[in-house]
This record gives C-alpha cells, structure tokens and sequence, in this order.
C-alpha cells in the first residue's frame, strides 16, 4: 500500500484513541455522544478496511515467495489460484478503502431526507407515490437502513399527497441521489372501470442529511410557529397546538410536522426537514461548478426533469437519462433497485472501480 495511505492509517489509529478518550468525557450529552459516536464508527471502518488491505497484501507476497520455490505442478496450479482469489479480493477491498478515505462526493456517506409528492393524475397519482415509497423502504430494508416517517399526508385510498422520511445507514446517499426527480406512471388505474390507460407523476426528492456540525443555523434567523394538526392522528393532536412549523428567515425555506402528539418531537423532525433542505440549497450552489460532461451524463439534477417512465402494460422500467430499460417490474417495486443504481453509478463514473 502506498506510504500516504499507510500515514492515513497511523492518522486515524491516533485519531481513535482521542476519540475513545472525548467519549469517556462525553457523560450524558446525547449530541455529543451521538456526533462522537458516528466519527468513532466510521474511523473503525476505515482502519478496519485499511488493516484488511496490508494483511491481503502480505498474504500475496509471502504466498508468492512460496510459489517462487515450489516445483511440485500440481501444488502450482492450486497456489495459483489462490493467488488470484487473494488478488480479487485484494482489488475489492483497496476500492472500498479508496471510497472510506476520498469518496467521489463527500456527501455519499451522509444519510437521506426522501421527500415523495403525488403530481399530475390525482387518486392515482397518489397511489404510485406510496408504492415508490414502498419501493424505497423495501430497498432500505434490503441494505439493513432505517427508515423513519418524518410527516405524510394520506388519501383515503391509502396513497400519499406526500410523505417525508429519513434513511439512516451506511452510503445512504450514494444509492439514493440519483432518484430525485419526476417518476412517471402509465397502467390502468384503480379507480377507472374502462380500463383505460391514465399516465400520472409522483416527484421524488432526496437530501443529504445535515448534521448541526455541517450546517449552523442561528435561532434569531428562525420563526417558530405552532397550531393544531389537521387529518388523521387522534383526537389529542388534533386539539391541542402539537403541530410546528419552522420557517428559516433569511431564505424562506419552511418545513413542518403534526404527525406526533408531542410538540417537541414535532419540532425536532421539521429541524431535521429544514436542515436538509438548507444544507442542499447550499450544495446545490457549488453543484452548478460540476463539470458539463457529467451533466449531460446524468441530467442537470433538476427536481423537475421527468427521469423515469414506469409502464405497467408492458412490465418496463425505462430511465430517460440512461436511456436503458429494465423488465420484471414487481421486482424492482419490490425493492429490487440494484440493478438500476449499479447502472447510474457507473454513469456517474466510479472513482475507485476495481
């Protein structure tokens, strides 16, 4: 391994030990805690991957000098392959050691606000945005990632005019930034008897998660407003003034939540919504430096851009800035994203690919 990523290693062994000793200190200070917590768990990673590199490559070499010596042909043919087991596998860990220490996006790692919106199709509209919601919570199972809702908006044939959670987990934001924009439906809906074919919109929004260490918001900049939640929930949030809305002064940006009964939880999850949202209004200025091939590679980014057709009729998945197409739909519904993201990461052009 080369003599920088060695020092790395040596850096973040120094850097545990701190931290071991900030956590000992912390006592009961739950952001503190939390924000010690999440930089420990990441430098394991790193060293634990680093530390894997060095012990595969000293595998290869010591089984190399063996091979050198050896005269037996059929003892050959097995180290051998061995060897080029040892070389595989030597190749996948030094990229995902390259991806922990320079990721390509240094938000890749943070976690996700999947904000989700019923558009043009009404009823119908609503339907395709909870199965995308249910396609997106399948698929954070599927990569052992929490989901919590943060606030939804139902009809009453169970479809979302919106619903906004978070995904908390590894990487979160390398698989799901790539899904924001307008998906589009074309099948037969529920509610039509003729059977005829309706084409209806959900948008679909997703947000690096900031922490207050990646973004400081002033309270004098905030205006913190309470009321009584509308819709379904209870008759206790319903009465009483549970629900918040937060607007951020200087940009206007506002984010509320009335799901929970209380205030304060209420206010915590429109914090998180309103932090992701400035934090992605401040990415988005340096996003527009970002060079004019990857652009036309994967879009503008644009919310409004139609990136996705989903067509029942015919069990295709079309994404319009791939311009690829995949079949066995209930699959990818179900969950089944990989094959999709693999295919827009490698648009975006891995950095580290083995």
């Amino acid at each position: 391994m080369e003599n920088k990523y060695l020092d790395k290693i040596k850096q973040g062994q120094i850097e545990k030990e701190q931290l071991e000793a900030e956590l000992s200190t912390a006592g009961n200070d739950q952001s503190k805690l939390q924000t010690l917590g999440k930089k420990y768990s990441d430098l394991q990673e790193m060293l634990s991957s680093g530390q894997a590199v060095l012990k595969l490559e000293k595998e290869i070499e010591q089984l190399t000098a063996d091979l050198a010596t050896t005269t037996d042909e059929e003892m050959k043919n097995m180290m051998n392959e061995e060897l080029e087991n040892l070389q595989t596998k030597l190749n996948q860990e030094k990229t995902n050691f390259l991806d922990i220490i320079e990721p390509a996006d240094p938000r890749d790692n943070k976690n996700v606000i999947l904000e989700i919106r019923a558009g043009t199709g009404g009823d119908e509209a609503a339907l395709f945005a909870a199965d995308l919601f249910r396609m997106y919570a399948r698929y954070a199972e599927k990569n052992g990632w929490a989901v919590k809702i943060l606030s939804d908006s139902q009809n009453p044939l169970g479809g979302f005019k919106e619903v906004i959670a978070k995904i908390t987990g590894k990487q979160v934001f390398k698989h799901l930034k790539y899904e924001s924009g307008v998906h589009r439906v074309q099948r037969v809906p529920e509610t039509e008897k003729a059977g005829r074919i309706h084409t209806s919109a959900a948008s679909v929004v997703v947000l690096p998660a900031a922490e207050e260490i990646d973004l400081k918001i002033e309270a004098k900049d905030l205006r913190i407003d309470t009321f009584c939640a509308g819709g379904h929930g209870g008759q206790s949030v319903n009465t009483t003034k549970s629900a918040v809305r937060i607007t951020h002064i200087p940009t206007g940006i506002v984010a509320s939540c009335q799901d929970e009964k209380s205030q304060q939880t209420n206010k915590e999850k429109a914090m998180n919504v309103l932090r992701a949202r400035l934090y992605a209004q401040e990415q988005e200025k340096r996003d527009s430096a970002l060079s004019s091939a990857r652009k036309n590679q994967m879009g503008a980014g644009d919310r409004s851009d139609k990136i996705r057709t989903y067509n029942y009729p015919q069990d295709r998945i079309s994404d319009h800035r791939l311009q690829m197409t995949w079949h066995n739909m209930n699959i990818i519904l179900d969950g089944g994203l990989e094959p999709i993201v693999t295919e827009l990461l490698k648009a975006e052009g891995g950095k580290h690919e083995s």
